[in-house]
């Protein structure tokens, strides 16, 4: 007899904790039953990255600073052209005035607030008006950065009233707990030493043996597919709480992240040094959380940082792509200065359409890099659908930036030919292609939320609506 079980499956343990099952073959329902496990669900991120790239270095396609996001060129449209003319306020950090029209191409409201709802919570609105599915994490907003200042930095996901949408989570362990729940062990050092003893996994245990056990109702590749789904969950929370492999010796706690986060991350706005390595690392741990929570269908929308807006970090270390040295960065001996003045964001404020901006372009390139490689975990088998297509062809990802051209001294210039790239939701949008969209923003994100079927627009009512229908399908 087939068994078919919910695409939505979850192990649960005591108090929040919830573990999700990846997709199984009894999942998958035949095409010929209608039921609401066998849809694809509605999703929506933001991906957002600091500094941008400036208009210029986009004409060069995938061979220049995009090169890394080459491989899923098929998975994206690339968008050129793309102002946020509307963002303009006269007298605000230009660096902020971009990042708050990030995702809502809207000017700022205050130092804490955005001018309006993110795309990814006007979808969440309109495909889930009465709510998501109970125990699922609402809004993820997660990200690794360093300059912090005014919000709309390194915040990315906010409600229709402007509001954030949800607790910005800058540590690997906060993402982990966030998604699949913490355990309660107490308060105080010995509760801390307790939560390194302990994984989550131990919560569910009965259930895990049940599912790979004997009396499973799953077959062989589904029951040894959740072992190793379990297993790569657990070496997950290793890595973020260094929890040492109790076979291993006795537990002791873990030292504090080698990267700096809080106060200490911005000191006075002077910048802090940063070893590349460090910083990938970090990142990446975030980056497969975050994709492991949208692959066991604990997060539906949210957005997802990669460095903030005017980010100043004295980068060090070599940069190497397809293991071809790119560039050794020395952010700092380069720039011949310290502080603020001896951080990669000078670099943007040094372009020179006329020059070879080697440093920029390494930099921006290791930008492309690294959300490339968030892009790709949730186009690999661990995020294959139902439907037979990934999650990042069904979902609506969108990339995006603060700026243009990082010279201050036209603000016009620098809101102008803003980077983004989306993802295919589903069909909907024409991926595969780099388009010179030459629209504002505010025209390009309606154009997305009107095919993702919502009802609610960007920006004033009595605004003219000019519909960019060449990006959709």
């Amino acid at each position: 007899m087939t068994v078919h079980i919910p695409r939505r499956t979850t192990l649960k343990g005591l108090g929040t904790i919830a573990v999700g099952l990846p997709l199984l073959e009894e999942m998958i329902a035949p095409a010929r039953a209608v039921s609401e496990d066998a849809q694809v669900p509605v999703r929506a991120f933001n991906v957002f990255f600091g500094l941008g790239i400036p208009a210029p270095l986009q004409t060069e396609g995938f061979d220049g600073v995009l090169e890394p996001l080459k491989p899923l060129r098929d998975k994206l449209l690339i968008m050129r052209g793309v102002d946020h003319v509307r963002a303009d306020e006269s007298g605000i950090n230009a660096h902020f005035d971009g990042a708050s029209a990030a995702f809502t191409a809207e000017p700022p409201d205050g130092e804490a607030k955005s001018g309006g709802p993110s795309i990814d919570q006007v979808v969440r609105r309109t495909h889930y008006a009465k709510g998501l599915p109970s125990g699922m994490v609402p809004t993820l907003n997660a990200g690794t950065f360093f300059r912090r200042s005014r919000v709309s930095r390194y915040v990315h996901s906010y409600n229709m009233d402007g509001t954030v949408a949800a607790t910005m989570q800058e540590r690997p362990r906060e993402v982990f707990d966030r998604v699949f729940g913490a355990l309660s062990t107490g308060t105080g050092a010995d509760a801390a030493k307790q939560r390194l003893k302990r994984s989550v996994l131990d919560s569910v245990l009965d259930q895990y043996q049940f599912y790979t056990g004997e009396r499973s109702p799953l077959g062989k590749a589904s029951r040894s597919r959740i072992a190793d789904h379990l297993e790569r969950i657990r070496e997950f929370e290793q890595r973020a709480f260094e929890m040492p492999d109790s076979r291993k010796g006795p537990v002791s706690l873990p030292p504090r992240s080698k990267l700096a986060h809080g106060g200490s991350a911005d000191p006075g706005g002077q910048g802090i040094d940063m070893q590349l390595e460090d910083l990938v690392s970090e990142w990446r741990l975030m980056a497969s959380l975050y994709a492991l929570a949208i692959q066991t269908d604990r997060v539906r929308f949210g957005a997802l940082t990669f460095l903030a807006a005017g980010e100043r970090l004295r980068i060090t270390g070599d940069y190497k792509y397809d293991d071809r040295l790119i560039y050794r960065f020395n952010d700092a001996r380069d720039l011949k200065a310290s502080g603020d003045k001896g951080c990669s964001h000078e670099w943007w404020h040094k372009f020179n359409e006329g020059k070879k901006n080697e440093q920029l372009r390494a930099h921006a390139h290791m930008k492309m890099r690294e959300v490339a490689y968030f892009l790709s975990l949730l186009a690999n088998k661990e995020s294959q659908e139902p439907n037979g297509r990934t999650i990042l062809e069904n979902a609506m990802v969108t990339v995006s930036t603060e700026s243009g051209d990082g010279r201050h001294n036209d603000v016009k210039r620098e809101l102008s030919g803003v980077f983004h790239a989306i993802s295919g939701a589903g069909g909907r949008f024409r991926t595969g292609n780099i388009i010179d969209v030459n629209s504002e923003g505010i025209d390009v994100y309606n154009t997305m939320l009107a095919a993702m079927g919502a009802q609610n627009r960007l920006g004033p009512e009595k605004r003219d609506a000019k519909s960019v229908d060449a990006i959709r399908v």
